[in-house]
Formats: structure tokens, sequence, C-alpha cells
């Protein structure tokens, strides 16, 4: 492994043995989910130090850092770091297993290869490391573009949480949000999120790496686990609200589209 690399993977190997411990004491399993917007900006930072302070790589950081302090606010005030804020849908899929398997599920996938693919996901601010490269003009569409998806998803977490503040005041009968930008997706947030990690890819474009480098590996898998995810969460959807089959029909699932009629 190059030395460059080593620290943020020794970092990787101690988190995914944390959250599979707490896990394992607290019976909670959203551990991942608790540290989801916090680590990849560390190896971002650890990937900038390793650069000596490059523009290209502090600029990374700082974006990456503004994404995971965005939904770290959110994860928050949702209630996902209090006792008890575990995924409902891991409760679900533990209704589906023996106990057994879903420990090993524990270990293998939601501790090890969630951690795994956070790792991944933060490797093109490692690539950019071996190209040090004056800042171009592609540096600032790259920025721009990420920008831009934050403020997607920023916009898009603050209807979803507002439409939930008014269900539950009683000042809506409807059991999922289908107006705003929930109106042209089921799930922008989704949609945001996984661009983010998409539009990073530049970067190294940018600095002139090869065209075949292993932080290619984390976006494609990212929205591979959030397709599973997605599904997954609409099929409870759809089980728990008749009228969700409807939302479904009219509303693209991701990309942000005008509605059908």
């Amino acid at each position: 492994m190059p030395p460059t690399l080593l620290p943020a993977a020794l970092v990787c190997l101690a988190v995914i043995g944390a959250c599979w411990l707490l896990s394992v004491v607290t019976r909670e399993y959203s551990w991942v989910d608790r540290i989801w917007s916090v680590v990849p900006a560390v190896y971002a930072w650890m990937f900038a130090a390793e650069a000596d302070w490059a523009p290209r790589s502090v600029g990374i950081a700082v974006l990456v850092t503004l994404w995971g302090a965005r939904l770290t606010f959110n994860f928050w005030r949702k209630g996902g770091y209090a006792p008890g804020g575990e995924d409902y849908r891991w409760k679900v899929l533990r209704g589906k297993m023996p106990g057994w398997v879903y420990q090993v599920f524990n270990l293998t996938f939601i501790a090890g290869y969630q951690n795994v693919l956070l790792f991944l996901i933060a490797l093109p601010a490692w690539v950019v490391v071996a190209h040090p490269a004056p800042l171009g003009a592609l540096d600032l569409v790259a920025a721009l573009l990420f920008l831009g998806a934050l403020v997607g998803e920023f916009v898009a977490d603050e209807q979803q949480w507002k439409f939930y503040l008014a269900r539950s005041r009683g000042e809506t009968a409807l059991p999922f949000n289908d107006t705003g930008i929930w109106a042209w997706s089921r799930h922008p947030n989704f949609f945001f999120e996984q661009s983010q990690w998409w539009i990073l890819l530049l970067f190294p474009i940018a600095a002139g790496a090869d065209a075949l480098h292993v932080g290619l590996l984390g976006a494609p898998l990212l929205t591979l686990l959030f397709l599973g995810s997605t599904q997954f969460t609409e099929q409870i959807s759809a089980s728990k609200y008749p009228a969700y089959a409807d939302y479904q029909k009219r509303t693209s699932m991701l990309l942000p589209w005008p509605p059908r009629a």
C-alpha cells in the first residue's frame, strides 16, 4: 500500500472495529450512520496534509467538510444521535433474518462494507496528491457543480423537515411529502447526495491523473448502495401507504423531472 494512503486506511480499520463493537454493546446498528458525515472529511483533510496543503487538495477537503456539516446537522435534528435513534430499516431487516445471520450482516456489511465505501468515496482526494498541477477552469466548474448539488440537497431536506413538522402538528393528512421538489423526485436528497461524489471525480481529471485510478470505485459503489437502499425504502412505504403507488406512477424515483399526468 502507498505510504500516503496507509494512515487513512488504518483509520478506516479502526472505525470499522469501533462501529461493530458499539453495535454489539448497545444493540443499536446505526453507528455507521452516525459517523457517515464525519469520516470522509477526516480522510480528505489527511490527504490534504499529505499534499502539503496544495490548493486543490485543500479545496476538496473544504467541499467535503461543507457536505459533512450539512448532513451532520440534518441527522442531528432528526434525532439520529440520540439514544435509540436507529434507522427504522435495520429493525425491519432484523425481522427478516435469523439472529446469527443478521450479526454476520452487521459485521460484514453495516460495519465493514459501509466504512470501506466511505473510505473509497474519499479517494479522489488522495489521487490528486500525486498530481500537484496548478488549478484550472475544470476545478472551478467542479467546485460550482458540487456546491450546486449541496444546495439541492439542502433544499430537499428543508422541505422534508418542514413537512414532518407540519404532519406532527396535524396540519396535513398526507403520510408522505409530494410537494416542492418532492413532486419532481421521490428521493431528491438521495439524487443530490450521489451527484456530489460523482462530481468529485472531476478533480483528478483536472489534476491530470490517469484515466483509470482507484478513486473511480467509490461513486459507482455508492450509487449501487443507494439504489438498493431506495428500493427497500420504497417497499416499506408502499406497504404502509396505499396512496404511495400513485405517487410512484407520477413521480421520478431519483432524477428530478416534471411529474407525469
